[in-house]
């Protein structure tokens, strides 16, 4: 197969696009190669963990896109980068790095790259890579409106610059919420109610809850006048245990990020397709943090915190998480409310 075959002039090959994927932190690397693979003309070709091994199966093996990361070991994404524009001049770059400097972004594209996606911003990277694609160039919807205006400066066109999806007025903003409770009815009442309030709007809603938890919250929600045969039904309402739910990504005590980031990315898609309107939306609500943290795990409790705050960046959701006030300490109970976007307590 001639891997140099020119891509100008004509569209890509139907059959499949051959991507490159290169980060120095496997479990990312995996995750962006697995969300590419959804898209079923996608072949993920090659995997590189550092610049100088994404260079050589650059050249070698002439991708039609390399996914990108910037902070590489023995030479970064930047200048790599520019080697492979020499070496691959047909293949399309898409850096996906958690740098967030207006500088650095601008010195990426200045490479000749097609597009620059956030990590944070990770929901967008199939819209990223349909867009370059396309000819499209691509930047992340959080870098500014302020970034955007100093685009001309490195000769991108606004006009062929492809539309990320920025929160409109229509969205809410993502929400991470925690409450604190000494009673379970406190608890009840809480949960419920988010869960009966994102059914009614027409979305979908999930319970990662205790056996016991779960029995009280349909109880409760069909007390409400809402109709949980139906809600069930049509997927809209999805209950899980908790304990069974974080077993499924916690190794050796530890969360596993690409196990994480897999269970609850197939989770929301089965959601979100079953909520109705224009614009639907998720509701999580979670136990299994609590339950991490009863079993004496709070550092894995942390870690699928903050990973929460991924999700809420990544999706339309929002998460409702839970703790018992019962043997909390204040050094923990901080950690708790400082990664959560609001805080109750009752």
């Amino acid at each position: 197969m001639n891997h140099k075959l020119s891509l100008e002039g004509r569209s890509l090959p139907t059959s499949s696009t051959h991507v490159l994927v290169v980060d120095d932190y496997e479990p990312w690397r995996r995750f962006a190669a697995t969300t590419l693979r959804n898209r079923p003309s996608c072949r993920i070709v090659g995997e590189a963990s550092d610049g100088l091994e994404a260079v050589r199966l650059a050249e070698q093996l002439q991708p039609h896109l390399i996914v990108l990361d910037i902070g590489l070991p023995k030479l970064n994404g930047i200048a790599a980068a520019r080697q492979i524009r020499d070496l691959s001049p047909h293949s399309k770059i898409l850096f996906m790095s958690d740098h967030h400097s207006r500088d650095i972004t601008k010195e990426a594209l200045r490479t000749g790259a097609c597009g620059f996606v956030l990590k944070s911003d990770a929901s967008e990277l199939l819209l990223a890579m349909d867009s370059v694609l396309r000819g499209k160039q691509f930047v992340s919807s959080s870098l500014t409106a302020d970034f955007l205006a100093h685009l001309a400066e490195i000769s991108i066109d606004h006009a062929m610059l492809a539309s990320p999806i920025p929160w409109s007025p229509t969205k809410t903003p993502p929400h991470h919420e925690v409450v604190f409770y000494s009673e379970d009815q406190v608890l009840l009442e809480k949960a419920t109610g988010f869960i009966a309030d994102a059914i009614q709007a027409g979305n979908a809603a999930i319970a990662i809850a205790t056996a016991t938890h779960r029995d009280r919250f349909l109880s409760k929600l069909q007390s409400y006048g809402v109709d949980m045969s139906a809600a069930l039904e049509q997927g809209r309402y999805i209950p899980l245990d908790a304990a069974d739910t974080i077993s499924t990504f916690i190794v050796h005590d530890a969360v596993d990020t690409l196990r994480f980031m897999d269970a609850f990315g197939g989770l929301f898609g089965t959601a979100v397709r079953a909520a109705r309107g224009d614009h639907p939306r998720v509701a999580l609500f979670g136990e299994g943090t609590q339950l991490l943290r009863a079993q004496g795990n709070f550092e894995a409790a942390m870690e699928d915190e903050n990973l929460c705050n991924q999700l809420v960046k990544m999706y339309d959701l929002d998460i409702l998480c839970a703790y018992s006030l019962g043997g909390l300490e204040d050094q923990r109970f901080q950690q708790i409310c400082a990664v959560h976007s609001s805080v109750s307590c009752s």
